[in-house]
């Protein structure tokens, strides 16, 4: 039954992450509902390094500069330090909010912001974002011409997904669209952000909850990190390609009902 609730996990993790639906309310709201625990702040925190790696896999030609001239080119100027340098910049506001959480108010998340009620607000307001950033005119901001500005403004967004229900993914693609950037590469950018955003909070996560990872069984606990891996791989690429194509509507509706269905059951 604990590798089922493993594998469980990691699916969800994996799937939610960078679909715009919020992983961390999904683990909370789906363990509810099927009568199972709350995988906890260390167990999360250990399956998001799934995520991450798959992050780093799917881009790994690019990060690496393995790619040959034939592959597809999937981030254009990976390479390119001013890129990074937008990275960096995004990171910071997220780094800045949520070291303020853990240090001034360690018990905030769970005693208010996990809160069901709090997560199907929060999951409604977010589709109404969505929305608003769906319906904006196409932009023309992308990976080569965008400035630090434009960087730090899609960071200051991201620093709100350290809320349940926001989602990392949702909140800065809408961003990205709402001040002028390309859909494609709105998307791509998100990508890139998510690999130092899910690692430091994965990391913030397991030191803080070290003793809790003690009591962890170890073979479960790899089922659910290889699931995350994988389940990654599959949101990363859907949403890429999906996306591109199609915009935010489904998940706008899927937020929707989400949050309808959280409501009626508290």
């Amino acid at each position: 039954m604990e590798y089922l609730e493993y594998l469980l996990y990691g699916v969800i993790q994996g799937l939610t992450e960078f679909i715009p639906v919020s992983s961390t309310a999904h683990l909370k709201i789906i363990s509810l509902f099927l009568g199972i625990d709350d995988p906890g702040a260390s167990l999360s925190a250990i399956i998001q390094l799934g995520s991450v790696l798959a992050l780093i896999f799917y881009f790994r030609k690019d990060i690496f500069k393995l790619r040959n001239q034939s592959s597809e080119k999937i981030i254009g100027n990976f390479s390119d330090f001013s890129l990074l340098k937008s990275i960096f910049i995004s990171t910071i506001p997220i780094i800045l909010l949520g070291g303020s959480i853990k240090l001034f108010v360690p018990y905030f998340f769970d005693k208010i912001l996990r809160s069901n009620l709090s997560i199907a607000l929060v999951t409604f307001l977010m589709a109404i974002f969505m929305y608003i950033a769906d319906s904006s005119k196409k932009g023309s901001i992308n990976l080569k011409n965008h400035n630090y500005s434009d960087s730090f403004l899609i960071g200051l967004f991201q620093a709100f997904a350290i809320f349940p229900g926001f989602s990392r993914s949702g909140i800065t693609i809408s961003t990205a669209l709402i001040f002028g950037w390309e859909r494609g590469d709105a998307a791509k950018f998100s990508f890139l952000l998510g690999i130092p955003a899910i690692s430091l909070a994965a990391i913030v996560e397991f030191v803080s909850s070290f003793n809790e990872f003690l009591s962890l069984s170890f073979l479960p606990l790899i089922v659910g990190f290889i699931s995350t891996f994988l389940s990654s791989l599959l949101a990363i690429n859907f949403l890429y390609k999906y996306y591109s194509s199609n915009g935010l509507k489904l998940f706008i509706v899927y937020r929707v009902l989400f949050g309808i269905v959280i409501l009626l059951n508290l």
